[in-house]
């Protein structure tokens, strides 16, 4: 099949890309390389799917540009899209909301728009867990009520999963939505904590660590996720939406005591107040995604977070 992903060149695009690759699959990657973090780190993912010697093609574009969107799709028949291309990141969406808007929002219209015209009839989109808010009751369910985001990025992934309902309803698209729940593993953002961790403990500076260290994520192995993408792609659902998640929480504390583990020092810690945005706890209830995807996440934090650190330090050339 020829497959698009958008997003392509970043952390979990490029894990995907790589496992399409490896499937037999034909490969299109959209990807801005914007400055959100180096645009190096994601050059060298590209050349590392290049270096594959498999058929993958790299597309520089803006997906809020839509004439560069329409134009990749009036040039090659896709089978089918997974869209993963956003502007990521709670903290970051605080300070510059109108863009987030922009380019998940305006962004995702543009990849469904495309779409529509030329026929592409199944997209998988990356939803977050971030749309479940402040959610008191745990493990979060996809039935849950989800009207209670805490962030412009969250409001922003909301809008995706309602644009992917409209889609299929008016037009009658295969439209996935799966909500990451906190993906970590090799290729990882440096802004994300157990990467940022990693490399201050390593080099012995201090770690900010927001609040009393009790908030908890659901952390989930990138190659988890993949395996929950690829099954997403495999079968059409007209539209639904899946949690992707471990389906374990870790508190922030235990968090760095693996990473502590793994490095072999210590934290300095950097004491700081709970930031706006923040949640307490993400923990996905799984049980949707095991059922019609066959989903079964693999890799416990005790495995993922020395594998991470072995990536890490492989990539620093230690």
């Amino acid at each position: 099949m020829n497959f698009l992903v958008t997003g392509g060149a970043g952390f979990i695009g490029s894990h995907v890309c790589e496992r399409l690759l490896h499937e037999g699959h034909r490969v299109w990657a959209l990807d801005e390389l914007n400055d959100f973090y180096d645009p190096a780190i994601k050059r060298r993912n590209v050349e590392e799917l290049r270096a594959t010697g498999r058929p993958f093609e790299f597309f520089q574009a803006d997906i809020t540009n839509a004439d560069a969107v329409n134009g990749l799709f009036s040039a090659v028949r896709f089978d089918q899209v997974i869209h993963l291309a956003a502007r990521a990141g709670v903290r970051p969406s605080l300070e510059q909301p109108a863009l987030y808007q922009r380019v998940n929002v305006e962004g995702t219209v543009n990849i469904l728009e495309a779409a529509r015209k030329t026929g592409v009839r199944k997209l998988t989109l990356a939803s977050s867990s971030s749309v479940y808010g402040v959610n008191a009751k745990v493990p979060f369910s996809e039935s849950d009520p989800i009207f209670s985001a805490v962030s412009p990025y969250a409001a922003s992934k909301l809008a995706c999963e309602a644009l992917g309902h409209v889609y299929h309803h008016l037009y009658g698209m295969d439209v996935t939505m799966l909500r990451f729940f906190t993906v970590y593993g090799p290729r990882q953002r440096p802004d994300l904590a157990i990467h940022k961790f990693t490399r201050l403990i390593e080099t012995g500076k201090p770690i900010p660590v927001f609040g009393d260290g009790s908030t908890a994520r659901d952390h989930t192995y990138v190659t988890d996720i993949v395996d929950g993408v690829m099954a997403a792609t495999s079968r059409d659902f007209g539209y639904e939406v899946f949690n992707l998640g471990e389906s374990q929480t870790i508190r922030l504390d235990r968090l760095i005591e693996l990473i502590e583990s793994a490095v072999g020092k210590k934290a300095v810690i950097d004491r700081q107040p709970l930031q706006p945005g923040d949640v307490p706890i993400t923990y996905a209830d799984i049980s949707k995604a095991q059922a019609k995807l066959g989903y079964r996440p693999k890799v416990k934090a005790e495995q993922g977070i020395p594998l991470f650190v072995e990536w890490f330090r492989s990539a620093q050339g230690k």
